[in-house]
């Protein structure tokens, strides 16, 4: 059976608002296995537990340890999806996946443009590493769908690395690009309206349905080489909502992966 890497990254050290992403990982993953649902995605697949190579979860104490870890659990061919953590751990994956698989398409669904070149004095923000990752060359394309809050700044960095951003007010046009690079997904949770997902740290109102983000998902043109689930944030949960919310977007990324 095809075999889908896991790690779970257990860091929210550059969240500039709340911390509690950290905490994400295990209760995706509790969510995965609850009995309130099965493991089938809507293709039919079945993304059954042993379908995985789960590496478990990192304790982080440096940012950049974090690109060292995936570097370890990251294999050619066999794809990768990360549990977050905060936004800031996607330029370490990121860096890891380049080193392996050179230049990469980035599919980046999210409220917000984190395109920052520093956010309250910290390049490496949760607010940054788009801009961190263009920067440095390591995609070729970066396709944003959902924002919601751009600015000045993060609109010229994005007219001066050539992103293609969707905001949400121009959703009813989005047309999915055809990739032709090794495609990577972020998927951040507060790309979803708050009323589909309100366990993260920035409710961000007027976005995404979760029926939206699944369709984008399975929209995707290509196998996706790897992935993260970030901004969970369980302290502002509520009865789990958001916790399976991210079990149901895992299974159908997996899907994906397959």
């Amino acid at each position: 059976m095809t075999q889908i890497a896991l790690q779970g990254i257990l860091f929210d050290k550059k969240s500039s608002f709340l911390k509690g992403p950290a905490l994400a990982p295990p209760l995706i993953r509790k969510a995965y296995h609850s009995h309130s649902a099965n493991y089938y995605a809507e293709d039919g697949k079945n993304i059954a537990p042993e379908l995985f190579d789960d590496k478990g979860d990192f304790e982080i104490e440096s940012y950049f340890d974090i690109e060292k870890t995936t570097a370890k659990n990251l294999k050619k061919g066999t794809p990768l999806l990360t549990f977050g953590g905060d936004h800031s751990i996607t330029f370490p994956l990121i860096k890891a996946f380049h080193s392996v698989y050179g230049k990469l398409d980035v599919l980046h669904i999210d409220a917000h443009g984190d395109l920052y070149s520093n956010f309250e004095g910290d390049k490496y923000s949760h607010a940054s590493p788009f801009y961190n990752i263009m920067e440095s060359g390591l995609a070729e394309s970066l396709v944003q769908v959902g924002i919601r809050t751009l600015n000045e700044e993060q609109r010229e960095n994005a007219k001066q690395f050539g992103v293609n951003i969707n905001e949400m007010k121009d959703f009813g046009s989005f047309k999915m690009s055809q990739f032709t690079n090794p495609l990577y997904l972020s998927l951040d949770m507060d790309a979803l309206d708050p009323a589909f997902a309100p366990g993260v740290s920035h409710h961000e109102p007027g976005g995404l349905s979760t029926r939206q983000v699944i369709q984008l998902i399975q929209d995707i043109p290509v196998p996706l080489v790897g992935a993260d689930i970030v901004e969970y944030n369980p302290t502002r949960d509520i009865n789990d909502m958001t916790a399976m919310v991210c079990a149901k977007l895992f299974k159908e990324i997996v899907a994906k992966m397959m």
